[in-house]
Order: structure tokens, then C-alpha cells, then sequence
């Protein structure tokens, strides 16, 4: 290939100079234009019939255009920006060309301090064309930009704008990857390209730049794919000693007539690392390109558990341990100390648990997600009714200790029933607490769930969630002088269990209202299903608890209803085993009448906005998220926000995270995040990285992302 392409170029070194195929001219974006601007500038280049002329990388023949620049002071010309080209295969080559016409675009910055005044703009332009033989053509062409007070567009500029839609867009939107698919044989080793697409594309293909040290080679084999998701297999063959860590290229796929690229600068990842979904692509604006220092992840771990037990999700369950510790307050401090450190254990095993459960999903080739329990239909059932339970318990309906008083059993039988509720109340703490996120959390629970990391990681990380999210209340069972400062145990406390039942009750509400998302219409069965197990309660308390008479009969009574709760509404009714079909809802955001127009948030949805050079709000968020929708959700929808959304023109994005979409895991994983909450401004610039804003949100904080999105 490299000797033919030797002999093309002597033979055309005799040739003229000037070609007679092609024709070059320029065009300006602007007739006049301000000091500081930047404009446009379009080289164009018509071709004769059944001629071309090459992209950036020519390909196995050819050479690419270039345009030597002759500026007056106070302009500097930028980059050539060349549009996706098409491939032009033959038997012992692959080039890569333009036919009939090509507008290739070049920004021309102005100085701020630039003169008014007319200017005169000239280049050299040089290309190869080629029909059957091959011509080496060159042109000047030249023209003129008059500086002003004002920007007045060109007639040209609708041209070089419909240009400008046919580049490659960033690649930021579709989320593409490498790696090497097995190891290397002689020279040649294989490489799998993926990425993201909106539809299902009819032909797809990776147009790579040229290199010195490697060539990728033009055979492009298809392979299957994700739903979503386009997979080529591309040979790469070493020229240099070393096989080369990065690739990068065009991203091409045509759906019909419509022609799409996307750049993309990609580390190639290991053999077998990519395989399993790891985003392995060096994206332009990935933000955090660099991993973090284990000991960092274990500190934000730490920080994040203790500021969880701040968030609305875990309020029940304070509820439940300040009554605990106002009893303790009366035990002997090595019994406090004892219950303190049961209750951390109850954490400490919940969180070993979901990291088990997230090394044993990654393992099996799936992804994982910060509170992917809430996604299983057979967990909420179960957990609605635990927690309408303990409401009911604190409501008291009915008591959980052996003599049916909850402060009057005997030492013993305390301290037996006293362990087994701090464990309980240490497993209900992480469950509920996984609904929720915080600041410092999501870092580090992306950092544990990463694609590839090692499961002793993941088990640090999760061990360490725990430690800080039962660490406020071993410290005050360690302390006993700090639990002098509680009120004494009195009438009180029974008052005060009773109100700490709404809270939990709110939390069944809560519980329920995902049900529906599973199980639609049917759910209200579930409703029915809580209602006969609140009456077994009853009975259980009322009859049996309060040693009242009849304890054989209410025992038949409390088996009869629950057998009616379960044979007739969870069985029959709620079908609670087929939940529907579809999973989760899979409708368009909801839009409130006056508030946020929300759009459906995908890759392909990004990529037009950037393009269209608008600022983006992005929002991905769950329904059984309570920080979504308790912190989040408020500062987005406010007035301020949505009044700056409509002044700055921008496209408001949603990513529902409820059924836990493959797609948005991998843009989650982008950002170095295992959940939601996760909110990104893209300022308008599609160049510039997005801005990642905290957990904590508050609308100035939005405000002050959409500004710096602006300038």
C-alpha cells in the first residue's frame, strides 16, 4: 500500500500545478463584523463529475486538502473543521473522499482591539483530485471583511451554515468505547468500537485519522450489540514497537438517507475489560479523566454516611433510635455501649449484603445501580408491608416485646428484645437510606461500582458507608454523659412513639406509590391487601397481646384474614408474581402546566442542542429517589430557574432513572456516579464540558451554572 501510493506521487509530480477539475472559493460567514468576534470562513471546492478529493486522513492513497492562510494582524485562523466524508472502497485500497462539493470550515478570530475598516483575507489552497489518475491542484483564493460596530451575516452564511451541519458532532452523546478484543497475531490485532445511537442504523463505520505508529485497516465487520448500541470489529495493525493506547476518528452511521458522525478520541482499554460494559472511552468531556486515590473514596465514603442520616429518608429510623437511646439512658453504660455496637453490626451487614449483590450483578454481565433494589417489584411488596407494620407498632396497635408493654418487660427479656431491635433498626436504616444520596455519597459509591473494579474495593467503600452512617450513635452509646442531657423516660415517650409513627407511615405511602409503577391499575389491591393485615394486627394486639379472653378464637380470626389478604388481594388480585410486562413506565417526562418544559433526555437529544449551540439543563432522577424529589426537584421547577431557561433559550432534558435504563447507567458511570441524583449543565459552547452540580442543590446554584454556561 505504502509503495503504491509512492509511485501515485512521482507520477504526479510531473503534472501542472493548477488542476482544471476542481474549482476553490471562499466564503465569510459575515459581510461585517465586530472586534472580538469570531467568524466563520468556508474554503469551497467544486468538483468535476466522477471526481473527488480527500478528507483529513486520505486513507490507503491520496492526500489531504490544506489552506495556507495570509491574515492581516489582529486575525488568527483555527482548525480546518471537515466534514464526514464518505468511503470510497476498492480492491487493493480504502480512501476516504468528497465528491461534487465540499465546504471545508475554518474559524477566523478577531482581536478585540481590531481597527474598523476593511480587510482583505487571502489563502493558499492545495488538493489532490482524482478520477481514474490523480491531479495535484492549488488556488488562492481571497476575500473581504469589513470591521465594525455591528455583525451583519453574509449571503454565503446560510451555505456554510447547512455545512456546518454536516460535521461530526461531539461525541460526548453517545457514549463510545474501545478495547481490544484478543490478543495480537504478528502485526494485525482485533478492536472493538462501540457507541451509543437514537436509531437503528442501516450501515454504520469508523473513519480513524492516520497515524505514523499504527494503521487501522478498512475492513469493518458488525457485531451484535446492546439494544441501543452500535459494536464494530476494526483491525488494527502496528507499525511502530508498541500497540497504541488511544484511536481516534469519526463515528459513522447512516438510518435511511441521514449520514451522522460523531468524534471520538478513545483510550483503547484491555482485553476483555470493555466487554462486560465498561465505558472505556476517553470522552472530550469526560470530567474526570484521573482516578482518585483509594484513601480519598474511603474519606467521601465516610462523610457521605454520616450525612445520610440528615436526609428525609432515614427520619423513621431516627425516630425509632431516639427512643432507644432515651431507654438506654437508665441501663448500665456497658449495656448501652453493647446495643450500640449491635446496631452498627445490623449496618455494617446490610451494606455487606448490596456490595455482594453489586460484585454478583457486575459478575453476571449486568449493570448496577445505587438502590437498584427499589427497581424489583417483590422487594417494594415486601418492604411496604414491613414498614406499614412498624408504623402500626408504633401507632400501637400492637407491641413487639414478649409481655405486650414496650416498657415494662422484665430485665431480661429487655435486654434479648433490645439487641434485636437495634439489629433491626440497623438493617432498616441502610435500606431505607439507599433511596437517598448526599454530598460526598455519589462520588464515592460511582467510584465502588465502577465497571472493573476490583470487589475488595467495592466491599472497603460499602463497609466504610456504614461506618459513617452508624457512627453518630455508637459515639453517643460510648458517651454516656451526653445521654444525661435527654429527658427522663416518662408518659411522654409513648406520646412521642405514637407521632414518630406518621413519619413512617409516610414511608409506606411512599413504598406504595412505586408499587403502581409495576403493577398499575391492580395496585389498589395491595391498598386492600394492607388494610386486612392492619386488622390481623389489631386482633393480635387487641386480643392476644392484651391477654383478653378467646385468645384460640382471634388466633382462627387473625389466620382467616390474613389468608383472605393474601389468597384474595395480593393472589388473585394484585397477581403480585406477574407484575406488568413492560416493567416500569415508560412514557415522556411529565410537565407540569408553567413549569420546566421538560424533554425526554437521551444521547441523541444532546447532540442536536449542542449542536444547535442552546445551553442544556439536564436532569436524571428516579420516583422512589426522595433526594430527587424532595431537594432537587424544588430548585429546578423554580420560578427563577425556568424564568433563565426561557431568557437563555435552553433545552431542559429529563433522564428517568426509575427502571433503571441501561443508557442512562453508562452516562451515570461517565460521570463517575452509581445513581441519582445527578444534574449537568452544558454551556453552549458543544466544546466545553458540562458543569456537574452538587446533591445540595438550591436554585442560585442552577442560576449560577446557566450563566457560566453562557459566556
Amino acid at each position: 500500500m505504502l509503495n503504491l501510493f509512492c509511485v501515485a506521487w512521482f507520477c504526479l509530480a510531473g503534472l501542472p500545478a493548477r488542476a482544471a477539475h476542481t474549482q476553490a472559493t471562499l466564503l465569510l460567514g459575515a459581510e461585517t463584523a465586530r472586534p472580538g468576534d469570531t467568524v466563520l470562513a468556508g474554503v469551497r471546492l467544486r468538483m468535476d463529475p466522477d471526481w473527488h478529493t480527500y478528507w483529513r486522513n486520505p486513507g490507503g492513497s491520496g492526500m489531504a486538502t490544506t489552506i495556507d492562510w495570509q491574515l492581516p494582524v489582529g486575525i488568527t485562523a483555527g482548525a480546518i473543521q471537515w466534514p464526514v466524508p464518505e468511503m470510497l472502497p476498492d480492491e487493493d485500497l480504502t480512501t476516504y473522499i468528497y465528491r461534487d462539493e465540499v465546504v471545508l470550515l475554518v474559524p477566523l478570530k478577531l482581536a478585540a482591539d481590531l481597527a474598523p475598516g476593511s480587510l482583505a483575507l487571502k489563502a493558499s489552497v492545495a488538493w489532490l483530485e482524482c478520477k481514474v489518475a490523480c491531479v495535484r491542484g492549488e488556488a488562492s483564493v481571497e476575500g473581504v471583511l469589513h470591521v465594525g460596530d455591528v455583525t451583519k451575516p453574509s449571503n454565503e452564511a446560510p451555505l456554510i451554515a447547512a455545512w456546518q451541519g454536516k460535521l461530526p458532532r461531539p461525541g460526548a452523546g453517545v457514549s463510545p468505547r474501545a478495547w481490544w478484543e484478543s490478543p495480537a497475531s504478528g502485526n494485525l490485532r482485533p478492536m472493538i468500537v462501540d457507541w451509543s445511537s437514537p436509531a437503528a442504523a442501516d450501515e454504520a463505520s469508523f473513519y480513524p485519522d492516520a497515524s505514523e505508529r499504527f494503521e487501522v485497516q478498512e475492513t469493518t465487520v458488525r457485531l451484535p450489540a446492546d439494544v441501543g448500541r452500535i459494536r464494530l470489529r476494526k483491525q488494527v495493525k502496528k507499525i511502530a514497537a508498541e500497540w497504541p493506547q488511544r484511536v481516534s476518528g469519526v463515528l459513522v452511521e447512516r438510518t435511511g438517507t441521514q449520514r451522522l458522525g460523531y468524534e471520538a478520541d478513545l483510550a483503547i482499554a484491555p482485553q476483555g475489560s470493555a466487554a462486560t460494559g465498561s465505558p472505556a472511552a476517553a470522552d472530550p468531556v469526560r470530567l474526570a479523566p484521573a482516578i482518585p486515590p483509594l484513601w480519598k473514596m474511603l474519606l467521601y465514603a465516610f462523610i457521605g454516611g454520616l450525612i445520610l442520616n440528615l436526609m428525609p429518608c432515614v427520619l423513621p429510623v431516627i425516630a425509632l433510635k431516639i427512643l432507644g437511646f432515651v431507654g438506654q439512658a437508665r441501663n448500665a453504660p456497658r449495656e448501652t455501649r453493647r446495643l450500640g455496637l449491635i446496631y452498627a453490626l445490623g449496618v455494617l451487614m446490610s451494606f455487606l449484603v448490596l456490595a455482594l449483590l453489586v460484585i454478583g450483578v457486575q459478575a453476571a454481565g449486568h449493570k448496577a445501580g445505587w438502590g437498584i433494589q427499589f427497581g424489583n417489584p417483590y422487594f417494594l411488596l415486601a418492604m411496604t408491608t414491613m414498614v406499614t407494620l412498624i408504623a402500626l407498632n408504633l401507632f400501637g396497635v400492637f407491641e413487639v416485646t414478649l409481655g405486650g408493654r414496650a416498657m415494662g418487660a422484665a430485665a431480661s427479656a429487655s435486654a434479648k428484645e433490645g439487641a434485636a431491635g437495634a439489629f433491626f433498626n440497623g438493617l432498616l436504616a441502610t435500606i431505607l437510606a439507599t433511596s437517598c444520596t448526599a454530598p460526598f455519597l455519589g462520588a464515592a459509591v460511582g467510584f465502588a461500582m465502577a465497571p472493573g473494579q476490583r470487589a475488595v474495593v467495592t466491599l472497603m467503600i460499602f463497609l466504610m458507608l456504614g461506618v459513617g452512617l452508624s457512627f453518630p450513635y455508637v459515639l453517643l452509646t460510648w458517651q454516656p454523659a451526653w445521654l444525661k442531657f435527654l429527658p427522663k423516660p416518662g408518659v411522654w415517650m409513648e406520646r412521642f412513639k405514637v407521632a414518630m409513627g406518621f413519619p413512617m407511615l409516610a414511608a409506606a405511602v411512599w413504598l406504595f406509590s412505586l408499587v403502581s409503577l409495576h403493577y398499575g391499575d391492580r395496585s389498589w389491591w395491595l391498598g386492600i391487601f394492607l388494610v386486612l393485615v392492619a386488622v390481623a394486627a389489631w386482633i393480635y394486639g387487641e386480643f392476644i397481646q392484651r391477654h383478653r379472653a378467646r385468645r384460640g378464637l382471634a388466633a382462627a380470626a387473625i389466620a382467616a384474614v390474613l389468608a383472605t389478604a393474601y389468597g384474595f388481594a395480593l393472589e388473585s388480585n394484585l397477581q403480585w408474581r406477574h407484575p406488568l410486562p413492560q416493567g416500569l413506565s415508560t412514557v415522556g417526562p411529565e410537565v407540569d402546566p408553567g413549569g420546566v418544559p421538560w424533554q425526554a433526555w437521551s444521547p441523541a437529544a444532546v447532540a442536536r442542542a449542542r449542536a444547535e449551540g442552546r445551553p442544556i439543563l439536564v436532569d436524571f432522577t428516579a420516583k422512589w429517589c426522595l433526594t430527587c424529589n424532595t431537594i432537587v426537584k424544588p430548585a429546578l421547577e423554580s420560578a427563577s430557574v425556568r424564568q433563565k431557561l426561557r431568557e437563555l433559550n435552553g433545552v431542559a432534558l429529563l433522564g428517568d432513572y426509575t427502571g433503571f435504563p441501561a443508557s442512562i447507567t453508562e452516562e451515570l458511570n461517565r460521570f463517575s456516579r452509581a445513581g441519582v441524583p445527578l444534574v449537568l449543565v452544558y454551556p453552549k459552547n458543544p466544546q466545553a464540558p458540562p458543569i456537574v452540580l452538587p446533591e445540595a442543590l438550591t436554585p442560585g446554584m442552577v442560576l449560577d451554572a446557566l450563566n457560566r454556561a453562557t459566556q
